[in-house]
């Protein structure tokens, strides 16, 4: 299986626009309230205080699935990962706004921060409309990847979730192919409509309104962590 190190360059620009004065304050007032520590070993107790469920978003974009997710399970700890600072400013608006008290944010990369928690530790992991790197030659950049999907499993409770959403085609054709040479992971879809509409718990993000709105399917993928 590949190396998960293969990834772990975090590919592209940082920030975007310059931040207004608000969200520059949240950056430095809210952000420290609720980041994940930088070191040592992670787990419920040291991020909540308790020993609650937890789910881990890759990637959560402007942070609308990840505080969709968290205020539908207020008893449950979500950690989101994300190395660009314009969405992790979209997050904390929503952890401010919404009053999210069981959210904690990693600005960079969410493999690092995965690692640090014990094994079968996680009731989901999510990573929706990655990066699809549709050039052969970056394949290897890819997170749907043996070297990552190992770290998940690892992380992943016995009958835990992983969900995966994209639009992109080639991305979808090579999660299935990486996918489907495992034995770690089931799927669980029945029927198309299992992977072609959005599941009700699955907030939408508007990355995902931007796709349709270009005309592009959307695939909703679910796999359980097999029994060891």
């Amino acid at each position: 299986m590949s190396d998960p190190t293969t990834i772990r360059r975090l590919y592209g620009r940082r920030q975007g626009h310059k931040l207004r004065a608000g969200q520059a304050a949240l950056v430095e007032e809210l952000l420290p309230q609720v980041s994940v520590p930088e070191e040592g070993p992670l787990d419920a107790q040291t991020l909540f205080g308790d020993a609650r469920p937890l789910e881990f978003e890759i990637g959560f974009g402007s942070g609308e699935h990840l505080a969709g997710q968290a205020a539908m399970r207020p008893d449950h700890g979500f950690i989101g990962c994300e190395p660009f600072l314009n969405g992790v400013v979209g997050a904390l608006g929503h952890v401010r706004e919404e009053n999210l008290a069981n959210v904690r944010i990693h600005m960079g990369d969410a493999l690092e921060v995965l690692e640090r928690f014990p094994d079968a530790s996680m009731e989901r992991v999510y990573l929706l409309h990655p990066d699809p790197w549709p050039k052969a030659r970056h394949a290897k950049r890819r997170m749907m990847n043996h070297g990552p999907m190992d770290i998940i499993a690892a992380k992943l409770k016995p009958g835990g979730e992983f969900r995966l959403g994209t639009d992109d085609p080639t991305y979808c054709r090579w999660s299935m192919m990486i996918m489907n040479a495992r034995r770690d992971f089931a799927w669980q879809a029945e029927s198309a409509g299992d992977f072609l509409n959005r599941p009700a718990d699955w907030p939408e993000t508007r990355y995902e309104r931007k796709a349709r709105r270009k005309g592009h399917e959307v695939w909703y993928f679910r796999w359980k962590r097999a029994e060891s």
